[in-house]
């Protein structure tokens, strides 16, 4: 290589995509009572639930054989800070969604801080103990009427999930996407047919993905904020050995990777891409100034690298923003050749591919008789089909896999005594997210 080839290389545009991901579930309350027994499940320790008790504990002033800094770390007041109600949410929205906050330091390219809200929906509880607001679509909506609002039109609504324990326990974590399909098509049933919109990027639910959910996601959603390898030793019983989120295999690059189809942690033939997303304001897997220095040299060596992180919206996130801003400023000093931009989650992942200039999925759908052909006109699809979703006149939701005719390119299906007669359908749609990102939804009303 020439000293000119040299030059022109280290002269390449260098980029660092600052994505920061939001698990977005709305309110949550957790009373006295219930942070104590918290206190018991986690680490099998009984104590009154008094508030004098709670104070002695963040300031680690009883005796729990070494494990005074974890107890402590589980329950400090920022961890038990929670936005308990709509109106506190709003009030920390109108704070961190104002242009004041978001262009306290902007990016290289004069932009403001940008937010992926990852919505979820709470359905399926026989015990809420949390209040959480439960019901299709009120989170989903309540974020896009801010967006909205705001004209916050860089902010992102992306997709999220939490699959619903043995117990169907609010309180419960659980891992399975199996037990839990009829949520998920209900959910992206309703997302298509009521609010025209189709997933391209996936936070997962406690951070975990497994066989099941990796074999999901590979059908229908190209991006993935998932991999929080950091060969952490966690002093949190409730969260150590792989519980949940299992990454301990996982590369550790900020620049994504295709997994495994037998195994999600490792490279392999899979065509979605899965990227780091660490923590911030939360009690294990944070990210730190080790793993910022290790995004903006990954950008230096190869171009561009994207630095995610996730937190939630049921904490005020205002400090946590502020705290990491100064961080990867102050590291970015040491690498004058990377940009950063603030991005949201599907647009880095673009950009970061190189997808920006691919074309955009298109679907046609159209009826004849009692037979539903679906066309793919421009573009490419992620997976080998488009979701079906169809809406009865009783105001039921039903999802069903299409015919296929050519691979790739056209499906089609029939409403008869076998499926469903036409004559008991209100609405038909179908969503896919595209091969390069992006989504088209098309719908029928009958």
């Amino acid at each position: 290589m020439t000293k000119a080839t040299k030059k022109l290389k280290s002269n390449k545009k260098k980029y660092l995509y600052v994505v920061h991901c939001v698990d977005t579930e709305g309110p949550i309350h957790e009373s006295l009572k219930e942070t104590f027994k918290r206190l018991l499940n986690t680490f099998d320790i009984k104590l009154r639930p008094t508030k004098k008790n709670l104070k002695l504990i963040q300031s680690k002033l009883i005796n729990f054989k070494g494990k005074e800094t974890a107890i402590q770390k589980c329950f400090s007041p920022s961890m038990l800070a929670y936005n308990n109600n709509w109106n506190k949410i709003k009030k920390m929205l109108n704070n961190i969604q104002s242009k004041k906050f978001r262009n306290i330091l902007k990016d290289d390219f004069g932009g403001g801080w940008v937010y992926s809200w990852h919505c979820v929906d709470h359905l399926g509880f026989e015990s809420n103990p949390r209040k959480k607001d439960k019901g299709y679509g009120k989170i989903f909506k309540f974020y896009k009427k801010r967006i909205k609002k705001k004209n916050s039109i860089k902010d992102e609504i992306n997709w999220h999930f939490h699959p619903l324990s043995l117990k169907r326990g609010a309180l419960h974590a659980a891992t399975c996407y199996s037990n839990n399909m009829s949520y998920i098509n209900y959910i992206l049933c309703r997302r298509i047919i009521d609010d025209n919109w189709f997933p391209a990027v996936n936070r997962p639910g406690f951070h975990s993905e497994r066989s099941d959910s990796n074999l999901f996601l590979e059908q229908w959603i190209p991006f993935d904020y998932a991999n929080q390898n950091t060969n952490e030793k966690t002093d949190q019983p409730d969260l150590s050995s792989g519980r949940f989120g299992d990454w301990r295999r996982a590369p550790k690059s900020w620049r994504g990777y295709n997994p495994s189809i037998h195994d999600y942690q490792i490279p392999g033939e899979c065509n979605r891409f899965i990227f780091r997303c660490l923590n911030i304001g939360t009690r294990f897997r944070n990210l730190n100034e080790t793993h910022i220095n290790q995004a903006f040299r990954e950008s230096e060596k190869h171009g561009k690298a994207i630095l995610a992180f996730a937190n939630h919206d049921y904490r005020d996130m205002t400090q946590d923003i502020e705290d990491l801003r100064k961080k990867i400023f102050k590291i970015k000093k040491n690498f004058k050749n990377v940009k950063i931009k603030y991005a949201g989650a599907h647009d880095a992942a673009i950009n970061l591919l190189g997808y920006q200039a691919k074309p955009k999925p298109k679907l046609k759908i159209i009826l004849q008789k009692n037979k539903l052909i679906v066309t793919l006109i421009l573009g490419k699809i992620f997976g080998s089909q488009p979701f079906l979703a169809i809406q009865s006149k009783k105001k039921k939701y039903f999802h069903d896999n299409l015919d296929l005719i050519i691979p790739g390119k056209k499906w089609s299906y029939i409403f008869d005594e076998q499926t469903i007669s036409l004559s008991e359908v209100k609405k038909i749609g179908v969503g896919s997210a595209g091969k390069y990102g992006y989504y088209d939804v098309q719908t029928i009303t009958i």
